[in-house]
């Protein structure tokens, strides 16, 4: 299995001084962002010959590009700020082709207002993903969904009506148990359930501060906070057994969230946790 880092929380340096780092450090890959105008790649200006450069930097560092990722709002409830986010993902798949990349990062949107996540997925989802996912497999190209809280795939219950209405199998998701354990639900089951389904993986992990959830109970914020893999609850070694035992050996990738570690020493302190078990 590999190991990774989302390129958008190492800050404000170029790709050119990620990929260094990552080098140095020893990671394997990188998940780089690849938001409108992003510093790292940006799909509405990459060339061609932009994109052989990236290539031939990457393949001398020995690192390779383990998805492009925007975190976007496909189902924003303003029609032209839509349209501008679903043309930007039909942009990160044309750039993933350029760079040889199989995966696209995303969101499954935020609820519109007015409308529940299972609202918003049955009536705006299932517009919205099926020519975006139609585009992209005939470019060869996957679509992650990051199963953020805040969007339409706040728990299984989600998951399951929105693969059900969309079976396509270039649709699934990056997964993130970081998002899950706070929420009380398994994600080994999940990754179980939805194992076909599993594209990418973010590596963070959730701190549980138990006497504050004792005091405060669970609908009052502070008790929890995301923290660099191996500095939480999560079961790494289960987690990724659990993975492994399912047929995903690709990418771990770190997403660091963790306010305590500055980018540099988080990062080096979640790979080298992780690659204890990877």
């Amino acid at each position: 299995m590999l190991i990774g880092m989302l390129t958008a929380n190492y800050g404000g340096p170029d790709l050119e001084t990620v990929i260094k780092f990552a080098s140095e450090n020893g990671f394997d890959c990188l998940e780089v962002a690849a938001g409108p105008g992003s510093k790292h790649i940006d799909p509405a200006t990459l060339t061609e010959s932009r994109a052989e450069e990236i290539k031939r930097k990457l393949q001398e560092a020995g690192l390779k590009i383990s998805s492009l990722a925007s975190y976007i709002n496909v189902t924003d409830a303003d029609p032209a700020k839509r349209e501008a986010n679903i043309n930007h993902i039909r942009k990160c798949i044309d750039a993933a082709v350029l760079l040889g990349v199989d995966v696209v990062c995303t969101m499954a949107g935020m609820p519109m207002p007015g409308k529940s996540r299972m609202q918003t997925i049955e009536e705006e989802c299932t517009k919205v993903f099926p020519p975006l996912l139609e585009y992209a497999a005939s470019k060869g190209v996957k679509i992650a969904l990051e199963n953020w809280t805040a969007t339409n795939i706040m728990h299984l219950g989600h998951w399951e009506r929105l693969f059900e209405l969309i079976p396509n199998e270039n649709f699934g998701l990056n997964f993130d148990p970081s998002h899950l354990v706070w929420q009380g639900i398994d994600y080994l089951a999940a990754v179980d359930r939805f194992a076909k389904r599993i594209f990418h993986t973010h590596a963070k992990d959730t701190e549980i501060n138990y006497h504050r959830l004792r005091w405060f109970g669970n609908q009052e914020g502070g008790w929890w906070r995301y923290v660099i893999p191996g500095l939480g609850v999560i079961k790494w070694g289960e987690y990724i057994g659990a993975l492994r035992r399912n047929g995903y050996n690709g990418v771990l990738s770190i997403e660091h969230e963790d306010s305590t570690r500055s980018p540099e020493e988080g990062f080096i302190l979640g790979k080298n946790y992780l690659k204890m078990f990877a």
